[in-house]
């Protein structure tokens, strides 16, 4: 095995939780950076370990394969803390993890750096849903500031350096923990992130350069989407101060059609035909989505044969469409005349 977790917390195989527990408080008070005694790498091997050997099963899969299969070890160094409880230490109930571990795994906490994504719905005809269609909608959102375009300064004025943050855009704040201190950085609540502060405030958005409002979305829908499809739009979602907007998705709700309905990249419907008809066979004009098209009915065509309309169907990517499925159907007739009764006596003398 790659590390020896037991080592690194100098306790046995056999080692309780709660000797495990007391291992990783000591060693972590000494090897924490901030302090005299500090050293970051050995912070994060026995940080790593007390992840590992605090979990059951994680624990299990380490004294089974020398490595854990879900976050633990193996991973490298601070992977394991998704099933780190530091509750359980006196002291740690009200700390934030993001600011204790920000600066020594990858960086600082960040304030948010993207609005919300929104959803909305639409419905269209299947028409629509097969050849595509275009909607145009009014949504009301957290948008960009149409008055001051997100600078949150008055038209026409300066803006001026941010005096919270000296212009960096984020701050640093320094918090108490049973380890010691801790700095973070965050997003300037003054100015923030941009930097700088407006001289005079745009007065529809108080200067915070967003602001709810209403604003006309064109959804172009392509062809071919099927009932409870998502068209995602990035960047059309709710907007935030100095940072990404989030994305729209739009749910499509189709109307089933009384006629076709979909197969695959096919189109499907049934085509009632006479007796008569489909033992010589004829010509049908069947209405399509494109128009009106001719079908030949072949001479003795069978109830359920299915007759197949090339190049009517669902449209695809290169230009290319499925077809158009013609089921067949020849309902018999409950009555017959007298003479259609002697014509078909005489088809039964035929053998037919």
């Amino acid at each position: 095995m790659s590390k020896d977790y037991y080592a690194l917390l100098g306790v046995a195989k056999t080692a309780s939780e709660e000797e495990i527990k007391k291992a990783f408080r000591k060693l972590a008070m000494q090897y924490h950076p901030d302090k005299p005694t500090g050293n970051e790498a050995k912070f994060k091997e026995v940080s790593e370990a007390y992840a590992v050997l605090s979990d059951k099963k994680k624990r299990t899969e380490y004294d089974a394969y020398g490595r854990t299969f879900a976050g633990g070890g193996a991973s490298g160094a601070g992977a394991g803390f998704g099933g780190f409880d530091f509750s359980q230490f006196e002291g740690f109930q009200d700390l934030d993890l993001g600011d204790i571990f920000g600066d020594i795994f990858g960086g600082g906490r960040r304030g948010p750096s993207r609005g919300r994504d929104i959803s909305i719905d639409i419905e269209l005809s299947f028409k629509e849903s097969v050849f595509g269609a275009e909607r145009r909608m009014l949504i009301t959102k957290q948008a960009v500031c149409d008055v001051c375009s997100g600078s949150g300064a008055k038209p026409g004025t300066e803006t001026s350096t941010c005096v919270t943050c000296s212009g960096n855009g984020r701050i640093n704040e320094t918090r108490q923990s049973i380890l010691g201190s801790f700095t973070s950085v965050r997003e300037c609540p003054t100015c923030h992130g941009r930097g700088t502060v407006p001289k005079e405030k745009c007065k529809a958005c108080s200067g915070v350069g967003v602001k709810k409002q209403e604003e006309e979305i064109k959804v172009v829908v392509p062809s071919g989407v099927q009932h409870g499809e998502m068209i995602r739009m990035p960047g059309r979602g709710e907007a935030i101060a100095n940072g990404a907007a989030g994305d729209l998705y739009v749910k499509l709700h189709i109307r089933p059609d009384n006629t076709f309905a979909r197969e695959g990249n096919n189109l499907a419907m049934t085509l009632s035909v006479k007796l008569t008809d489909a033992l010589v066979g004829t010509e049908h004009v069947v209405a399509t989505l494109d128009g009106d098209v001719k079908v030949a009915i072949p001479a003795g065509t069978q109830h359920g044969d299915v007759l197949r309309v090339k190049n009517k169907g669902i449209p695809q990517q290169g230009g290319s469409r499925g077809d158009l499925l013609v089921r067949v159907s020849v309902p018999l007739p409950k009555k017959l005349s007298k003479t259609a009764k002697k014509l078909i006596e005489d088809l039964r003398k035929e053998g037919l």
